[in-house]
This record gives C-alpha cells, structure tokens and sequence, in this order.
C-alpha cells in the first residue's frame, strides 16, 4: 500500500483494540455514557472522566486525547469525539461525522502514535444509520490519513463487521 494507511476491520470491543490510541463516541460532557463511551470509561477506569471533562463541552467534529489510563497495553490513548445526531441526513450529518474522523487522525498523527481504532461514530444512541455511517467512516480514514497509520475500524456485531468489509471491497 505505500506510504498511505492500512485500514483493518475487527469485530470485538474496542477497550480491546489491539492499538495504541482508541477512539471514544463520546457526549459532549466528557463524563462517560452508554455504548461505547460507557465501555471505554469503565474499561479505563474514573481518572478517565476526571481528566476529559475539563475539555468539557467538546464541539461535535472535535477530538481531544486523554491517557488511556487502566484500559489493556498496547492501548496509551484514548481520543475522544463528539459525533453527530441523526436528523434525517439534510442537516450537515455526514460533514460532521467525516470531521470526526479527520480531527481524531490529526490527533493520532500529534501524539505519534502507529495505530487507531475508531467506533462506529453516532450510530448508537445518536441513530446515524449504520451503513451510511460506514460509508463516511471508510471515506474518511482513507482520505484522511497520509501517514503509514493502522487503522482498525472495529465493529461491535457482524452487521456492521459486514458494512466495513463492503465498503473497504474486503
């Protein structure tokens, strides 16, 4: 592939990336929540919540990095984005989720890490449909990234392990 970035699908829990920054899902508050947001907190333990609310309220598109802190080696980072609420694609969703996706690579690229794994953004409580949302996602981590970057996109079902896959023509 060059010098561009090796995008990977894995389906499993993120708090088990094989990576050394994940992506959280995260609210605004920067508190934890459910879904992903929950796991990684639980799975990080409370300084997580302690230390990435003081970015607090974080702007939907924006990314902001804390130590992973209890989260399983080789994870160190946990970058955190506020993605997009689905109302009804004609209201800059998919400009908002690509924004995701872009700040948390630029991210990954000042911390220097050499791998990323990112949620499926919004699809959860935030009701962005999946397959549009892996469409942005795929679009995203390939345009977005020109460094030798691992990307895992991790899918928590095979319905969305599946999406990934298409969209990558895996």
């Amino acid at each position: 592939m060059g010098s561009g970035p090796q995008i990977e699908v894995w389906r499993g829990s993120i708090t088990q990336a094989d990576t050394e920054a994940i992506v959280n899902a995260a609210n605004r508050s920067l508190r934890g929540g459910g879904g992903v947001d929950g796991a990684i907190h639980r799975a990080a333990g409370p300084l997580l919540a302690e230390v990435a609310s003081k970015y607090a309220p974080l702007a939907v598109g924006e990314a902001i990095a804390t130590p992973a802190f209890q989260l399983p080696n080789p994870i160190r980072w946990v970058i955190h984005t506020v993605g997009p609420v689905w109302k009804g694609g004609n209201f800059g969703e998919a400009e908002l989720l690509g924004r995701c996706y872009a700040s948390s690579l630029a991210k990954a690229a000042e911390l220097q890490v050499g791998s990323i794994a990112f949620p499926a953004i919004s699809t959860g409580a935030y009701r962005y449909p999946p397959s549009a949302a892996a469409e942005v996602a795929v679009q995203s981590v390939r345009a977005g990234s020109s460094s030798p970057l691992r990307i895992v996109l991790v899918a928590y079902d095979s319905a969305t392990e599946l999406l990934y896959r298409r969209r990558l023509g895996a």
